[in-house]
């Protein structure tokens, strides 16, 4: 017991030691990935909006004939939407 107690004060002062040195670095990022990282997110925010505007007018144009509801609808073909999950589009 006393050598595997041993073993890990040893890891965990390696451990203490490396995030220590994590957190004096100051630059982890250069701007030049930051902006790539936001032009990405940008990117990926459009496509979801254009996307679930799709869906949406589709499933719009199946209810005008649907004799149920909305919500029947989506439980019987199995459809999950974002406000289900109180997801909601970040900001562009």
């Amino acid at each position: 017991m006393q050598k595997e107690i041993q073993v890990l004060k040893e890891e965990c002062a390696g451990y203490t030691e490396r995030l220590k040195n994590i957190k004096a670095a100051t630059s982890h990022v250069t701007p030049e990935e930051k902006e790539q990282v936001y032009k990405e997110k940008q990117k990926y925010c459009k496509e979801w909006r254009k996307r679930k505007r799709m869906a949406t007018e589709l499933c719009d144009a199946i209810l005008e004939g649907y004799p149920k509801s909305k919500k029947q609808f989506f439980e019987e073909v199995g459809i999950e939407t974002d406000e289900d999950y109180n997801v909601k589009l970040p900001d562009p």
